[in-house]
């Protein structure tokens, strides 16, 4: 009989990698918050800025692909470990650089721990608990990562006489301190080798019958970032240019996110009780529609709503798709197959805001833009249902 409960120990383990993801995505944020303040203080030009920002991403692609596949070989503690001290110790790097070379640079470290800790905390969560609670754990350890970017704003005001580095300083210390929990609390998962993958990550990837599901696991991550990417970069941009004040665009940025932290645990639940097949579909149909009716939204009041509905499906999707992404792969592969996902998907976090950037300098309303996402949504949503059709789904081991 299928057990329900979580391994011994779990709630500790659940509540430091929550807080790890809950630094994740305060680093993560933490850049564009100081990016007008960094424009002055190195005087960036707009190509240079976007490197500089482009750097983290590029570094967290890396770091989900390499990560991942390191931690199957020596285990997801020693591998999320060492990432964790990476983010942190790149985010102290960036507050003490001197020019955009050593920015750059600095970011790219951040991203490689970033994208490092990533498929490993999406790994504990599968081996941690069982089937049926396994959408809930994964979403309640990553529902951190936008109370984390909530959180750098927070900073920001409290220690504006700081300058820009202040963001850098708080986000690379606090991971530095929670190092020495992870490395006395946090117990290895076991990887079993079940002789089930031969030939390397390629073969683990889609050899199996993996290749199709693998691809649509890939194409529903990068379509989702796309959307999320889109909104977290032009969101309040958008509500200004359709006549509202940049006081209701802020906000609108806020609930977006804030709204997010709800999907993702709402929608975890909702993953675990109906499945993945009608869950992340429904909701992602549903967002197409969302997105849809904030293009056409004119006061305030739609768009927050509006605003609101959309983080709860987008964050909410994203996160339950990391639910998604160690059920397709054996104990022993698991982490490299979470982090190919990662790493592919955050492709879609470079497109979303080149899309809304091309599409407003081709003379595009703020509302067409945000209706342009309606077929990325659906293509998000038909991508998990078909993926459903051909996947096998590999169970955790036994703890």
């Amino acid at each position: 009989m299928e057990t329900t409960k979580l391994r011994p120990g779990a709630a500790v383990i659940i509540a430091l990698c929550f807080l790890v993801a809950t630094l994740e995505g305060f680093d993560i944020q933490a850049f564009g918050v100081a990016a007008p303040k960094l424009t002055g203080a190195f005087h960036l030009d707009p190509a240079t800025l976007g490197w500089a920002g482009s750097a983290t991403t590029i570094g967290l692609v890396t770091g989900a692909l390499v990560g991942g596949w390191i931690a199957d070989r020596v285990g997801r503690r020693p591998v999320l470990l060492a990432a964790v001290i990476a983010f942190g110790a790149g985010s102290i790097f960036t507050a003490l650089t001197a020019n955009a070379p050593e920015l750059i640079g600095a970011r790219v470290i951040t991203g490689l721990g970033l994208g490092a800790a990533l498929p490993n905390l999406i790994a504990i969560a599968a081996e941690i608990s069982p089937p049926s609670r396994r959408g809930a754990t994964t979403c309640a350890m990553f529902c951190g990562m936008p109370v984390g970017g909530a959180s750098v704003a927070l900073v920001s005001t409290l220690g504006p006489h700081l300058g820009w580095q202040a963001p850098f300083l708080v986000g690379g210390t606090l991971p530095l301190l929670l190092a020495p929990a992870l490395y006395f609390r946090l117990p290895e998962t076991r990887i079993r080798d079940d002789g089930e993958v031969k030939g390397g990550l390629l073969n683990a990837l889609f050899g199996g019958g993996r290749a199709a599901p693998t691809l649509l696991l890939w194409l529903a991550n990068l379509a989702c970032l796309v959307v999320l990417y889109l909104m977290l970069n032009w969101l309040p941009t958008l509500v200004i240019a359709k006549g509202q004040s940049p006081q209701v665009g802020s906000a609108a940025a806020f609930i977006f996110n804030f709204v997010g932290i709800a999907g993702t645990l709402i929608l975890g639940f909702a993953v675990d009780r109906f499945g993945f097949r009608w869950s992340l579909p429904l909701g992602f149909l549903v967002l197409a529609g969302v997105m849809t009716a904030l293009g056409q939204a004119a006061n305030a009041w739609s768009i927050l709503s509006l605003a609101a509905a959309a983080g709860f499906l987008v964050v909410g999707g994203l996160f339950s798709l990391y639910g998604l992404a160690p059920l397709l792969y054996p104990a022993h592969v698991r982490s490299a197959g979470a982090g190919a996902a990662v790493g592919i998907g955050r492709i879609g976090s470079i497109i979303g805001p080149l899309v809304g950037g091309a599409l407003r300098q081709a003379g595009w309303s703020a509302g067409h833009v945000l209706v342009a996402m309606l077929p990325v949504a659906l293509v998000a949503g038909a991508a998990v249902f078909a993926m459903t059709f051909f996947a096998k789904i590999y169970e955790a081991p036994a703890s």
